[in-house]
């Protein structure tokens, strides 16, 4: 069987880097972007001795420019891109909403949104014109899509969005056999959530240790959602720690 491509971004830490060697040592030939060379290459050294192949391309989302270059040095490495696994994000300072620059709505939008739309234009453009024609967009959504926490509206606003595109790109790729799913993720175990071993922000304004999974579940629930076939899709999936405060949130 001729190996598949998959790119995957913010490849250089937490979610991003767990779903790429995941991926890999799938047998998938995985496209490495992130803002950071060094941590894309840390991703590389940690690549299991079996698998497939791996290649860094350093790519801020939020600029055309990049993007575009991300997805042509992908399809002249490898040929096709049979999944784009679209991870990378930032957040906004946990501020009162109208406490907020512009700036810092726009860095937010410019990356959660922008980007994601950026990569998925390219990737239905490629899977599109490649034979066999297709493949699988999965966009990292977050539980923030459904129930936001205090003071995130910039990022909470942007995963929302995520949620009308990836059912538009679902609709619209229906006749090129692309497929688009969203996965949202609760309190991966990474840096970015090292917070909560003591103490965040509830609904209620109160501080409070939260729960936490380990990220490779999250990596596996990727990976599950890659290897479906075309015929098949997982159009939303919600994976959080069991016990964190989600449901019946504020």
């Amino acid at each position: 069987m001729t190996s598949k491509t998959a790119l995957v971004t913010g490849a250089g830490s937490g979610i991003g880097r767990a779903v790429a060697l995941t991926l890999q040592g799938g047998g998938y030939d995985v496209v490495l972007a992130g803002r950071r060379a060094e941590e894309l290459q840390k991703t590389i050294d940690a690549a299991l001795g079996y698998g497939g192949r791996m290649l860094a391309v350093p790519t801020d989302v939020s600029d055309a420019e990049q993007v575009g270059k991300l997805f042509d040095a992908t399809v002249a490495e490898f040929g096709r891109l049979d999944v784009l696994f679209n991870n990378a994000g930032v957040s906004a300072p946990p501020v009162p909403m109208d406490e907020l620059t512009v700036g810092q709505w726009q860095r937010v939008v410019d990356v959660n949104l922008t980007g994601v739309f950026l990569c998925c234009q390219h990737a239905m453009r490629i899977m599109k014109s490649q034979s066999p024609k297709g493949g699988r967009i999965i966009n990292n959504g977050s539980i923030s899509a459904y129930a936001p926490r205090p003071f995130s509206a910039p990022y909470t606003a942007t995963k929302h969005a995520i949620t009308g595109l990836t059912k538009s790109i679902a609709l619209d790729g229906r006749a090129d056999n692309i497929a688009c799913s969203q996965i949202d993720i609760g309190n991966a175990a990474t840096e970015m959530t090292e917070p909560m071993k003591k103490g965040i922000l509830q609904a209620d304004h109160s501080i409070k240790v939260e729960s936490r999974m380990d990220v490779a579940h999250v990596a596996s629930a990727v990976l599950y959602m890659a290897n479906l076939p075309l015929d098949a899709n997982v159009l939303n999936m919600t994976i959080k720690a069991t016990d964190m405060p989600f449901e019946g949130r504020g």
